[in-house]
């Protein structure tokens, strides 16, 4: 698992850190550790996180926050669990 700080000096200066941990799958982990563990400021939206990992919103088929689907403008709390898949193919 790998963890980073996504914040800056001047972001951090009197907000509160949260943790939250990132679960990749399919073509997502390509150059990527499967989960990521994210140090960031409390209110991040989601939307923020698939910036810091270099993935378009529009490539996410399912988004869950703590298993539940919904859109990427929610905001993050200390302890929540994305999931991001991409869309599958097969048949």
């Amino acid at each position: 698992m790998v963890s980073d700080d996504y914040t800056s000096p001047q972001r951090m200066a009197g907000e509160h850190m949260i943790n939250v941990e990132v679960r990749l799958f399919a073509y997502f982990r390509e150059g990527r550790e499967k989960k990521q563990a994210l140090k960031l400021t409390e209110d991040t939206e989601i939307s923020k996180v698939l910036e810091i990992l270099n993935i378009k919103e529009e490539e996410v088929s399912i988004l869950l926050l703590n298993g539940r689907d919904g859109s990427a403008d929610r905001k993050l709390k200390d302890g929540d669990v994305i999931a991001l898949f991409p869309p599958v193919g097969g048949g």
